[in-house]
């Protein structure tokens, strides 16, 4: 009960319920729109909402103002995709995007998002990033060396049967993100002042412990799980 009380107070503070998108672009059955891509290996891809789009250019228009101004008040993003079930949030997903890449350089994940999908923040529509390798399980066409053990375990949760033309989620898929100020509280007061790599490891622990079944996670997963909040405090 503690973790889902951290998770709840969490959301609650954060706003990811009521301010959340739609991931996919879908029909009013809950099919969701394809759209093909690439000019001489043209493929298939599962399409993202644009409410989901809009949101993830909001976010990461503030990270690149906060480098250009040489502010560095932002870490990156921090996303949530997830289920609604009566008015709370359960954790399907937690990932980040850090602001700075190599050599502390503006990561190639935030970086020209508007005229380049390939990346777009870690949902973009490459391989070895979210929406390029679900697509290469849940749509026909792909290559088999797509297709990867952690992207199957996202199809089986998410829709009805894959891989399929006409690919039919379970039920509708939600999607937060927000810029994280290396000064914000995280989802554990007790630390305080939370960066965002700890905020993400923290996430994953909480939400792995209240939401074992649902957390598709694999790393970090349950490894705060049996930290008590006198224990952080300590």
């Amino acid at each position: 009960m503690l973790h889902r009380q951290i998770w709840d107070g969490f959301c609650h503070e954060q706003k990811i319920c009521e301010s959340s998108v739609p991931l996919f672009a879908t029909d009013c059955d809950l099919r969701v729109q394809t759209k093909i891509i690439g000019k001489t290996q043209v493929k298939t891809i599962l399409a993202r909402s644009q409410a989901m789009e809009s949101m993830v250019l909001e976010q990461v228009d503030i990270l690149l103002a906060d480098l250009q101004q040489g502010t560095y008040m932002y870490d990156g993003l921090i996303y949530v995709m997830f289920f609604k079930e009566a008015g709370r949030v359960v954790p399907l997903y937690i990932g980040k995007t850090e602001s700075l890449g190599r050599k502390n350089a503006v990561s190639a994940n935030i970086r020209g998002l508007r005229g380049d999908k390939g990346k777009f923040a870690r949902w973009g529509d490459g391989y070895q990033y979210h929406i390029g390798d679900l697509s290469a399980v849940v749509l026909p066409g792909h290559s088999d060396a797509a297709i990867s053990n952690k992207y199957t375990s996202w199809a089986e949760s998410l829709f009805v049967s894959y891989p399929s033309v006409e690919p039919k989620l379970k039920k509708e898929v939600f999607f937060w993100c927000s810029a994280w100020s290396n000064t914000n509280l995280g989802i554990w007061h007790d630390f305080g002042a939370t960066r965002l790599t700890f905020l993400e490891y923290l996430m994953i622990g909480v939400a792995s412990a209240a939401f074992p079944m649902a957390l598709l996670n694999r790393e970090g997963h349950s490894r705060v799980s049996s930290v008590s909040v006198e224990e952080s405090a300590a």
